[in-house]
C-alpha cells in the first residue's frame, strides 16, 4: 500500500494526515487553502512555510485533497498542479470540501450533508455523487448560518449599541472598543471572512444570554429555511453536519431538526477521522 496523505481544507486552516506504508497516521495543521480567496503564490507559501519538512518531496505518495473554494475544475487543475509540484508527486486527486464531508460522514450511503465552519455549504449525496447542491454565494451574499455569518451579527449588535451592557463589556473585553480598528481589518486586511468568523468567541462564551441565544438560532434557523428545506429528501434522509459552528452549537441544530421533523445523523467537528476510513478501505 502506498502512503496517503489526506487534506481537508476549510477557509481557517487545513488538517492534514499522513498514513505511511506501515505505521500510524501523524497529523499536521496549517492555515487554509481556498484558490478562490488566495492566488497561487500565497497557497504556495503556505505549503512551503507551514508543512512539516516530513511531508516534502515524497514521490510515490498518493494525496487526497478536499477544500473549501475547488469546486471548479479549473480550481481543481491549480491546486492538483501547485500540491504535485510541491512534493513530487504525480498521484493527486482534488475534490470540494462537501464531496470530502459526504464521503466522510455517509460513506456509500445517502443522505443531506452540511458544513457549518468559517463558511456553509450543503449538498443531497446519492451514496457516490452529489447529487444535487445550491448555489454558495460566499462570505458577502451568502455563507448563512456559518461563522462568518454570525461573527457578522455580533460586530453589528456591538456597533449598533444592541447589545446590553453585559454584552457590550464582554465584547469589549475580547476585542476591544476600537471599532475604527475592527473595519480596517475587514476592509483592508486579507481574509475577512476569518476575521469575522472570530467573532463568534463571544457567542461561545455567553451561552444562555438571550441575544446570543437569539443570534445563534435566527442563523442557524436561516441556514434551515435557505438550503435544508429546498431538498425534497430533507424528509426521507438523514441530515449530517461538519464544521466548527455545527459542533458547537449542536444542541440548537437537533432543536430546529426536532422541529421541523427532520431526522439527525450526527455532528462532526472535522471530518476527518471518518475521511481517513474511507479512503483507507479502498486503498
Amino acid at each position: 500500500m502506498a502512503s496517503l496523505l489526506l487534506a481537508e481544507s476549510g477557509s481557517t486552516k487545513t488538517d492534514w494526515c499522513l498514513l505511511p506504508e506501515t505505521g500510524s497516521p501523524q497529523h499536521f495543521k496549517t492555515s487554509g487553502i481556498n484558490p478562490w480567496l488566495q492566488s497561487p503564490a500565497q497557497i504556495k507559501n503556505v505549503l512551503e512555510q507551514e508543512l512539516d519538512s516530513r511531508l516534502q518531496q515524497q514521490p510515490s505518495i498518493h494525496i487526497a485533497f478536499y477544500g473549501a473554494g475547488a469546486s471548479l475544475p479549473e480550481q481543481q487543475e491549480k491546486l492538483a498542479a501547485l500540491l504535485g509540484g510541491h512534493f513530487g508527486s504525480t498521484k493527486v486527486e482534488v475534490h470540494c470540501d462537501m464531496m470530502g464531508a459526504a464521503r466522510a460522514m455517509c460513506g456509500d450511503s445517502k443522505g443531506i450533508v452540511c458544513i457549518l465552519g468559517t463558511g456553509s455549504n450543503s449538498c443531497y449525496y446519492d451514496g457516490e455523487t452529489i447529487g444535487e447542491r445550491h448555489a454558495s454565494l460566499g462570505y458577502i451574499a451568502g455563507d448563512e448560518g456559518s461563522g462568518n455569518y454570525l461573527g457578522k451579527k455580533v460586530l453589528q449588535y456591538y456597533a449598533y449599541k444592541t447589545f446590553d451592557e453585559e454584552l457590550r463589556m464582554a465584547f469589549e473585553q475580547l476585542f476591544g472598543d476600537n471599532l475604527a480598528q475592527m473595519l480596517h481589518k475587514l476592509y483592508r486586511e486579507p481574509f475577512p471572512n476569518r476575521y469575522l468568523a472570530g467573532f463568534v468567541q463571544l457567542l461561545k462564551e455567553q451561552r444562555g444570554h438571550y441575544m446570543v441565544e437569539n443570534i445563534v438560532e435566527d442563523g442557524l434557523n436561516e441556514f434551515f429555511h435557505t438550503h435544508i428545506m429546498k431538498y425534497r429528501q430533507s424528509w426521507k434522509l438523514p441530515l449530517y453536519f461538519t464544521g466548527s459552528v455545527a459542533h458547537e452549537f449542536r444542541d440548537v441544530i437537533e432543536t430546529l431538526c426536532h422541529q421541523y421533523e427532520i431526522e439527525l445523523g450526527s455532528v462532526e467537528k472535522s471530518p476527518m477521522d471518518r475521511l481517513l476510513k474511507y479512503h483507507s478501505d479502498r486503498m
